[in-house]
């Protein structure tokens, strides 16, 4: 496993601090990033605690999934054309954890999720947003399914693994 820092990103991206005053809507975007070998990406969120996850992310408000999951990308790893995104026709949902509910309207308890990929070469350094994300990995899938800690994150995985067999 290769745990790296990298110096932050451009961050300013977010506009968290316009977000904070408004609430998400609960459409959200998944992002796996692997290579043809097949290790995936993973990125340390630091809040509302620390866990491992692919790349994720709300829509804005007037936002296409499409449109999210490229702007997300970009901000949480600084990758944009080095791969091939697609997406992978796949969409959950799930119950908002309640760490997150205050983010949105009153009474929104589900999200739903577009799940999408992004195919590299071989693993490259990246850049995280650090003040969203304390570290980064590179690694197998199998261990990236058994450190992820959201069910549509390891779901997402395990069918990618069930495919390359």
């Amino acid at each position: 496993m290769n745990n790296s820092k990298k110096p932050e990103s451009a961050c300013a991206h977010r506009g968290r601090s316009s977000l904070v005053t408004s609430l998400r809507r609960p459409v959200s975007i998944l992002v796996v990033v692997y290579t043809d070998d097949d290790s995936v990406l993973l990125l340390r969120r630091r809040r509302p605690f620390e866990f491992w996850q692919s790349v994720t992310g709300s829509l804005a408000a007037d936002e296409l999934p499409y449109d999210a999951a490229r702007r997300e990308l970009g901000e949480e790893t600084g990758l944009n054309k080095e791969g091939e995104f697609f997406d992978t026709g796949v969409s959950r949902q799930f119950t908002i954890d309640p760490r997150w509910r205050d983010q949105y309207p009153p009474g929104v308890t589900k999200n739903t999720e577009y799940e999408w990929r992004f195919r590299l070469p071989t693993a490259m350094d990246i850049q995280i947003c650090q003040d969203e994300h304390s570290a980064y990995c590179w690694m197998p899938i199998d261990a990236a399914i058994d450190a992820v800690w959201s069910w549509t994150n390891k779901e997402a995985l395990q069918e990618m693994r069930s495919h390359a067999q």
